[in-house]
C-alpha cells in the first residue's frame, strides 16, 4: 500500500501552500543524491517526498486527493502518477525553483547533462457511464510538433553539449552547485545547423497523429491520465513529451453517480405499491429485472450488489441504489375518487410504520456510511 502523501512530509491536512514547500524542502534537502551518494533509500524518498509535493503543491490536485486518495492518480497502461514513472531528470527539472535555481549536487558533485523535454499536450476525452464501468480504447487525433525530415543540429557553444549552464553559491549548508537550463539550447545541448523551409525556428513541423488511449475502468471526471512521450518533440536528442488526458464524465440519462455507486429513482403506481409488481430498471449494461415485495414503502432502497462502477484500484465494484418512489395520482374520476373516500376510514390505510421501519434520515446516514 502506498504511504500517505501528509505522513511522507510530516504535516497535517490542514497545512497550507507555505507549510508544504517548506516540509518538502527539507525533506529533498535530507536526502538529496548528492548528500547521500549510493544510498537507494534516500532516493527512493527523494522520489516520494517529489510526487507528495506535485500533488499537495497543486489545489486541484490536493482536493482529489484528499478526496479518492492515491486512486484518484493511479491508473494503468502506462498512465502516471507513481513515482514509478518519474525520474530525477522530472524532479529536477520540475521543483528546482524550490531552491532558488536549479537542483545541483553539494559540494562538487555535478547533476550530469539531462535530456531537453519536449512540451506536453492536453486533450479533454468525453466517457460516458458505460465507458467508464468497462473500461474503454479511444483513438484521438492530435497535432504534435515533430522534427523536420532533414533538419541537422550542432553543439551549443554556450554549454557544450551539457545542455546545462552551472553556478556555485554558498549557502548555510557550505558551498552549493546548482544548474540551470541552457539559455542558448533550452537543454538539448545542440542549437539548428540547417533547416528545410517548412519547419520553424526550432527546426519544427506539426503534424497530425492518431494516438490510441487505453482508459481503465473506473476513472472519475476530472482525473489526469498521462500517454508517455506523445506530446512535442523538442529539439536535437531531447525527449518527447506528453500527452495529458483529462477525463470528463458525459451524464447519464437516468443513472447517478456518486463514487463507486449508481442511483436509480424508480417510480411505481399505487396499486403496484400495494400488490407487489416485476420491475424491469434501467442499470449500466442493460435493463435488470428486479421483483417488489407487496405493501412496498416509498423511500425504500433496494441495493443490487455489485451492479455499480469498478473500482479503479480492481477492488470489486459498488452497488445500484435502487430509490423507490410511490406515484400519487393528482387527477381522479368520481369512481376513483369515491374508493379512496371509502378507503379513509379503513384500517388498512392508516399508517402504520413498523419499528424496524428506518426514518428518512436513518435511511440517508445508512447510504453514505
Amino acid at each position: 500500500m502506498k504511504k500517505d502523501f501528509y505522513e511522507i512530509l510530516g504535516i497535517s491536512k490542514n497545512a497550507d501552500a507555505a507549510e508544504i514547500k517548506k516540509a518538502y524542502r527539507k525533506s529533498a534537502l535530507k536526502y538529496h543524491p548528492d548528500k547521500n551518494p549510493g544510498d537507494k533509500e534516500a532516493e527512493e524518498n527523494f522520489k516520494l517526498a517529489a510526487e507528495a509535493y506535485e500533488v499537495l503543491s497543486d489545489p486541484q490536485k490536493k482536493a482529489k486527493y484528499d478526496q479518492y486518495g492515491h486512486q484518484a492518480f493511479d491508473g494503468s497502461g502506462g498512465f502516471g502518477g507513481g513515482h514509478g514513472g518519474m525520474n530525477m531528470d522530472d524532479i529536477f527539472s520540475q521543483f528546482g525553483d524550490i531552491f532558488g535555481g536549479g537542483f545541483g549536487g553539494f559540494g562538487g558533485g555535478g547533476g550530469g547533462h539531462r535530456r531537453a523535454k519536449g512540451s506536453n499536450l492536453r486533450i479533454k476525452v468525453k466517457l460516458t457511464l458505460e465507458e467508464i464501468a468497462n473500461g474503454v480504447e479511444k483513438k484521438v487525433k492530435v497535432k504534435r510538433k515533430v522534427q523536420a525530415k532533414g533538419v541537422t543540429y550542432k553543439t551549443c557553444t554556450t554549454c557544450n553539449g551539457q545542455g546545462q549552464v552551472m553556478r556555485v553559491t554558498n549557502t548555510i549548508l557550505g558551498r552549493m552547485q546548482s544548474a540551470s537550463t541552457c539559455p542558448a539550447c533550452g537543454g538539448s545541448g545542440q542549437i539548428l545547423d540547417k533547416k528545410p523551409s517548412e519547419a520553424d525556428a526550432q527546426g519544427m513541423v506539426q503534424e497530425d497523429e492518431t494516438v490510441s488511449i487505453k482508459i481503465p475502468a473506473g476513472v472519475v471526471d476530472g482525473m489526469q491520465l498521462k500517454v508517455a512521450n506523445k506530446g512535442n518533440d523538442a529539439p536535437g536528442n531531447s525527449i518527447p513529451g506528453d500527452l495529458i488526458v483529462a477525463i470528463e464524465e458525459v451524464e447519464h440519462e437516468f443513472l447517478k453517480r456518486e463514487g463507486e455507486n449508481i442511483h436509480f429513482d424508480l417510480y411505481i403506481s399505487f396499486p403496484e405499491a400495494v400488490l407487489g409488481a416485476s420491475k424491469d430498471i434501467e442499470a449500466i449494461n442493460g435493463k435488470v429485472r428486479i421483483k417488489l415485495e407487496e405493501g412496498i414503502q416509498s423511500g425504500k432502497i433496494l441495493r443490487l450488489k455489485g451492479k455499480g462502477i469498478p473500482s479503479l484500484n480492481g477492488y470489486g465494484s459498488g452497488d445500484l441504489l435502487v430509490h423507490v418512489n410511490v406515484w400519487t395520482p393528482k387527477t381522479l374520476n368520481k369512481e376513483q375518487k369515491q374508493f379512496f373516500e371509502n378507503a379513509l376510514a379503513d384500517e388498512h390505510f392508516v399508517p402504520s410504520p413498523e419499528k424496524s421501519e428506518k426514518s428518512f434520515f436513518e435511511k440517508v446516514k445508512d447510504m453514505f456510511s
